[in-house]
């Protein structure tokens, strides 16, 4: 007897589900990231259980039918048990059949996707062994409306009239959220699409990009396999190191290293943890000293740099390293790179991301997808493996550290929770090596040479490599013959360093790196015994320091199936090469520090939640609180804190064009929007007259304008600068070292 018979026989189930999207474009907006032809991932906590028939149909918010159709529920999960892992529950519905309209919704959806079926009317069919749902479905969408009393007493933030009120309300009583995911498999006869903007070949290889803060590493799959994209030379990683020489030529990876000893000035290394800051930010004001070349000021008051009397942006120094990636891909695969995935730290700010984005537009890549380097790194350690596991990824690299906690189902690819300190890797690892070899020194001269910018450029490279080498053996010497003048004259150095030494040097960053781990795990309320595996990535992770904590704080041996410098670009190239699939892999990331404003007082109001799935977005209200007024100003921030003293200041939101009228008669809906990458997007419109007002980021305001905005009280920042990371307030505390 045929499927189809037996499902004739057997009962369906009606079910009507409806959402909150007014009109059919919201609802296919929203859903266009996620929905396939093949079936639906339905939100309930009372799942229907395995091959149950539905009849269903999702409607509007106004009771219009958006979907009607038939199917079968491929699995179900129920909801989570108390003290158990947080899960969502739901079931995943295979379609059967779809009236003419919910096809045609489809295909339009699919089209936005990116790809289209051209062939069949009917969706494709669904693979025999679909995927489980996303760990977390986008939340729905909270009005916040400063003129409505909350009905079940939630928090309200009073503001003052610079900024209006605003206060927290619920979600609308009997709405449903229904996130979908991809359950059909690739149909033969699907055409892609292009909806991309000019700038990018469409046809040609989409590569993966691990750009690191010391090392640089791109991947690309051939022949359903990823490689790693090797140098002519053939080396694997490339430092990401820029540099002018004498003759002002431009030097990039292993050249400009090479030279870096004697040319320090004019050598920029370790930007990463720079780009998309500004000048005057607390981060860069304190990291400046730290680095041999000289940070600047921008012509848009970012940190940029001076090299050989030049000045350049940061998103440029990032594009020349991208640009000799892609010189060595093309070289490699012998066709023109015009597309890539680009990795980022997990804890990069949304000022961050944007100027990675834009370096990569400046190396001549159209960016297809941001992503996050743990979530990379765990699409390389899923890759082909069919895994149904709860993983934690520890990315300790050059220059940032991640943790994330990841539900892998198939080609689905969940984050739970995710966090990091990107003033905390390898580098730091090296200066804490540096600052014993110079005190070691110091002891043995008997008084404190004067050293320059090359001999301090010689330590460091000598502390990382003894570093590495202690790895692999338990005690090593640094010799830099001639390494200062002493009444004129040369004196050596020779430091001898055990594992020992090094370990007790290095253990308190190690615990950092725990302490956030730790914190993750808690953020995911799972305890270890809910991990199935830890994999360890970046260069840092190598330390038998590192795999030894790990083991006794988790209670397991760390994963040793990925290559720790790989890992990441890998996986940035698998989700490259999905892209343009129906069957592609499903990340569903969130955001990793809460984005809000900062209200009078200095109080923080969080608007979008850390921990959110992405794509997501947030609706405020606001009114006028001056007669005929035609903007307003919200200073919005990123992070965890109360207070905005403690949080990352992204900049002034600037709303304009606002109908002049009375005081308190216009209402504004700000509609706060975050993209799969964790890109902000606001928008604005008065509901009223339905006129859209114009949004912009504005210039920062200095630390003086954002007191005397938001009325910060003198004794919160006595001493420390407004949105100073905690990593770099105990480094400020411990005292930074004068290099040269």
């Amino acid at each position: 007897m045929s499927n189809e018979r037996r499902h004739d026989e057997r009962v369906f189930v009606n079910l009507v589900l409806k959402v909150k999207y007014p009109t059919q474009d919201e609802f296919a907006d929203h859903f266009a990231t996620n929905i396939s032809a093949g079936g639906v991932f339905l939100q309930s906590r009372d799942p229907k259980p395995k091959g149950t028939l539905l009849r269903f149909e999702i409607q509007l918010s106004s009771g219009q039918t958006v979907l009607k159709g038939s199917g079968v529920v491929a699995w179900a999960r129920a909801p989570s048990v108390a003290g158990q892992p947080l899960q969502v529950p739901g079931m995943g519905v295979k379609f059967l059949d779809l009236d003419e309209p919910s096809r045609a919704l489809v295909r339009r959806i699919l089209e936005r996707k990116g790809a289209t079926s051209a062939a069949t009317p009917r969706p494709p069919a669904p693979p025999a062994t679909p995927p489980r749902p996303p760990i977390r479905p986008a939340p729905p969408e909270v009005d916040v409306d400063i003129d409505v009393e909350p009905s079940d007493g939630p928090p309200k933030f009073e503001v003052a009239p610079e900024l209006a009120a605003v206060a927290e309300k619920g979600p609308p009583a009997g709405e449903i959220d229904i996130p979908v995911m991809d359950l059909s498999e690739p149909d033969p006869g699907a055409r892609r699409l292009t909806l991309r903007p000019t700038g990018g070949e469409t046809g040609s290889k989409v590569i993966g990009i691990d750009l690191g803060t010391t090392y640089s590493c791109a991947a690309v799959v051939k022949d359903g396999m990823p490689q790693v994209i090797p140098s002519r030379k053939g080396y694997r990683t490339m430092p990401s190191i820029v540099a002018y020489d004498e003759r002002g030529r431009l030097l990039v990876g292993y050249d400009a290293k090479a030279q870096m000893e004697l040319n320090p000035r004019n050598t920029v290394y370790g930007s990463k943890r720079l780009i998309g800051r500004p000048f005057d930010s607390p981060a860069v004001q304190q990291m400046k000293d730290r680095f041999q070349y000289e940070i600047i000021e921008g012509p848009k008051r970012e940190a940029a740099v001076r090299i050989v009397g030049r000045e350049f942006s940061l998103q440029q120094v990032a594009a020349f390293v991208l640009s000799e990636i892609r010189d060595e891909a093309r070289a490699f695969l012998g066709e023109e790179v015009s597309r890539a995935v680009i990795t980022v730290p997990a804890y990069y700010n949304e000022n961050q991301r944007q100027a990675v984005r834009e370096a990569g537009t400046l190396a001549g890549f159209k960016v297809e997808r941001i992503v996050n380097e743990p979530t990379a790194a765990a699409l390389a350690f899923g890759f082909n493996r069919g895994l149904d596991q709860r993983v934690m990824v520890y990315d300790l690299g050059g220059g940032t550290f991640d943790a994330s906690v990841l539900e892998l189902c198939g080609n689905v690819y969940g984050v739970v929770a995710t966090g990091g300190d990107i003033f905390l890797g390898g580098v730091d690892f090296d200066n804490q090596l540096v600052d014993y070899i110079l005190a070691e020194y110091i002891q043995q001269l008997g008084t404190v040479p004067k050293l320059d910018r090359v001999a301090m450029q010689r330590l460091r490279d000598a502390a990382e490599q003894a570093k590495c080498a202690l790895s692999e053996k338990q005690e090593t010497i640094v010799r830099l013959p001639g390494f200062a003048k002493v009444n004129r004259v040369p004196r050596d150095l020779e430091v001898r360093i055990s594992r020992e030494t090094l370990e007790e040097l290095v253990g308190p960053l190690v615990e950092r790196t725990l302490k956030v781990a730790q914190g993750v795990l808690s953020q995911a309320r799972m305890s270890t015994t809910h991990l199935d595996n830890i994999v360890l990535v970046g260069g840092q992770s190598r330390m038998p320091l590192v795999w030894r904590r790990i083991h006794e704080t988790f209670g397991k041996q760390p994963h040793k199936g990925v290559h720790p410098d790989e890992a990441v670009a890998v996986g940035a190239a698998l989700l490259a090469d999905s892209l343009d699939k129906l069957d592609s892999v499903v990340l569903i990331d969130v955001l990793p520090m809460s984005i809000g404003i900062g209200l009078p007082g200095g109080k923080f109001a969080k608007i979008l939640q850390a921990g959110t799935a992405l794509p997501t977005n947030r609706i405020c209200m606001f009114r006028t609180f001056t007669d005929r007024q035609t903007s307003q100003e919200l200073l919005v921030f990123q992070g965890e804190a109360e207070r905005v003293v403690d949080c990352e200041y992204l900049g002034t939101l600037v709303i304009s064009n606002i109908t002049p009228a009375p005081r308190g008669t216009v209402q504004l809906e700000v509609n706060f929007a975050l993209d799969q990458e964790c890109l902000l997007k606001v928008t604005c419109r008065e509901p009223a007259s339905g006129r859209v007002n114009e949004t912009r980021m504005a210039a920062r305001d200095s630390d003086d304008s954002i007191r005397r905005k938001l009325q910060i009280p003198a004794e919160w920042i006595p001493s420390e600068r407004i949105g100073v990371p905690e990593s770099l307030r105990a480094e400020k505390k411990a005292g930074l070292r004068e290099d040269g």
